[in-house]
């Protein structure tokens, strides 16, 4: 099967005698190859119409590593469906915040450093924009809605760091009134703005880092190197690119939930393994035509490596009204501003009761059968300690009922 597991299993060994792994690559690798296999555990499911049928599979425990591409679908339901409630009945915007190239040296041994400055630069440029009465009519110190989420990729597994920001049209004010944007109600700040207070920010925080010697292992950080880059960096166009508005709020969490879980590459993109390289389909430009990438299968995962995040790294970050201190109370407050009506408590229901509601589709029933149901004939344990990367994995499918 062509996907991420089988690629790090095929051209592990390989890999793993020319490079080191941190611990949370280690940690990424044993999930992934692990997800959906005997040795995270599971349950053996069998029909209970036993006088006609004697139908019986092994549904296998998911890894649960944000890294992982056999993981992202439930991970972005549960998001989403937390989300539902915050919604407001305005435009959102989608813009995204890209850092220079020239920073990816840094980012290569500094990594939370550049992500928490980055989530920091663009938080702080759009809350200013939006208290900006000459961007938000009468705002005045308003509040935005915005949610950011980090992407640090491109689809051939390149390194291409920036943010998607997704913001709601229009801010709060202190007494509780909703101020629409000045030009039109979905347009919020002008990009070539952006750019310019984004990458003030950016670099007066790197300048600071500096001097406070928090970059002790920065490959440019000698006196000629730092002074290079750093005029580069202001060379460099800082591209802040904002997206066709979007419409209500089931169009924009749609929207948005297509960002908040993606792994940096999918299962679908990889078209086939070789016994040498891995071939990938991406996109080839704006009207959806494809291309072929092909990498030789260490190099494969060595560009999928740079892509793990270091632990405790959030990805998707909330502000201003939907920052978790004051979510509550502010929410309520713009909900009543807008003439929503009040929230209702949300029913809590299973998988199993949302795809019978929405599809018709009961999951426990039989697919043979038709008539029986599956339930749980026996549990299978996972190992107490997954296998290290380069090792391998028991695949093969526990046995079936006596």
């Amino acid at each position: 099967m062509a996907d991420l597991a089988e690629a790090l299993r095929q051209f592990g060994t390989r890999y793993l005698a020319q490079h080191t792994l941190s611990t949370a690559q280690a940690r990424a690798w044993r999930a992934i190859v692990a997800c959906r296999t005997p040795a995270l555990g599971g349950e053996q499911l069998a029909c209970d119409h036993c006088d006609h049928c004697e139908h019986w599979h092994w549904q296998y425990h998911s890894c649960r590593n944000r890294h992982c591409p056999q993981c992202g679908t439930r991970a972005k339901d549960a998001w989403l469906q937390g989300r539902v409630a915050e919604a407001l009945p305005v435009p959102y915007a989608h813009l995204v915040f890209t850092l220079p190239h020239s920073l990816n040296a840094l980012y290569g041994v500094h990594p939370r450093w550049v992500i928490d400055t980055l989530f920091a630069a663009t938080g702080k440029t759009l809350t200013e924009f939006a208290a900006n009465p000459l961007w938000i009519s009468g705002a005045g110190n308003a509040t935005p809605a915005f949610t950011l989420v980090l992407h640090t990729w491109t689809q051939d597994l390149r390194r291409h760091i920036h943010l998607h920001a997704v913001m709601a049209c229009g801010a709060l004010d202190r007494e509780g009134q909703w101020h629409a944007p000045t030009r039109k109600p979905d347009f919020l700040f002008p990009v070539e703005a952006l750019s310019h207070v984004f990458r003030g920010k950016f670099m007066a925080a790197l300048k600071a880092a500096r001097q406070d010697g928090q970059l002790s292992n920065d490959p440019q950080g000698h006196d000629t190197a730092w002074a290079q880059r750093h005029k580069a960096l202001y060379r460099h166009a800082w591209v802040v690119y904002a997206k066709t508005p979007m419409g209500g709020s089931a169009q924009v969490l749609e929207y948005l939930s297509r960002y908040t879980h993606r792994t940096a590459i999918s299962n679908e993109h990889i078209m086939r393994i070789t016994e040498r390289e891995v071939v990938l389909s991406v996109r080839a430009d704006d009207a959806g035509n494809k291309r072929r990438v092909r990498l030789p299968g260490e190099e494969f995962i060595r560009r999928f490596m740079l892509h793990v995040l270091p632990s405790g790294i959030k990805r998707i970050r909330h502000y201003g009204l939907l920052a978790s201190a004051c979510k509550t109370m502010r929410l309520a407050q713009a909900r009543q501003a807008l003439g929503m009506p009040v929230v209702q408590a949300k029913a809590v229901e299973s998988a199993a009761e949302f795809m019978c509601r929405v599809s018709g589709l009961e999951v426990l029933r039989c697919q043979r059968c038709k008539v029986g149901h599956l339930a749980v004939a026996q549990t299978l344990a996972g190992h107490s300690r997954l296998p290290a990367p380069g090792e391998r994995v028991n695949r093969r499918p526990c046995r079936g009922p006596p």
